[in-house]
């Protein structure tokens, strides 16, 4: 699954040239738009910069948000829309890029690598409320 990317941009490259070669180029704008984002979304980088877990288990247990994630993550995303402009105040660390930090998750997810898992205050709370977080986040700019 981690690199399901490649293979969706592989695909739209299939996909893109086939409709060029063919003739149809809305098809293939189309095709390029969507592949694109589809991609985007599955990579490791669609979350933007991410902290280490070893950064993170160093800071006071009590300071701040910590949400582990992984790309292609339905339930991240939509913390992370519900979040809007706090999801900055957060400190985000992808589990497919840091080991560590996916042995954390599994730790307290019963071996299981279950995201979102957030850190609110040392306590780790599995796919949270949206409105929890932004609670704990609003409080941070009080």
């Amino acid at each position: 699954m981690r690199s399901m990317w490649l293979l969706v941009l592989g695909a739209t490259a299939l996909l893109v040239g086939d409709a060029v070669r063919s003739g149809q180029v809305r098809f293939a704008v189309a095709y390029a738009a969507f592949g694109l984002a589809l991609a985007y979304w599955l990579s490791p980088w669609q979350g933007g910069r991410s902290a280490a877990h070893a950064d993170v288990a160093a800071r006071p247990e009590t300071d701040g948000v910590v949400i582990y994630w992984r790309p292609g993550c339905v339930f991240c995303m939509r913390l992370r829309g519900r979040l809007g402009s706090l999801a900055k105040r957060a400190t985000w660390v992808n589990i497919w890029q840091d080991r560590d930090g996916a042995a954390y998750v599994e730790s307290v997810n019963n071996g299981n690598q279950v995201v979102p898992t957030v850190v609110i205050d040392g306590a780790a709370h599995t796919n949270p409320d949206p409105e929890l977080v932004r609670r704990r986040l609003a409080d941070d700019s009080a």
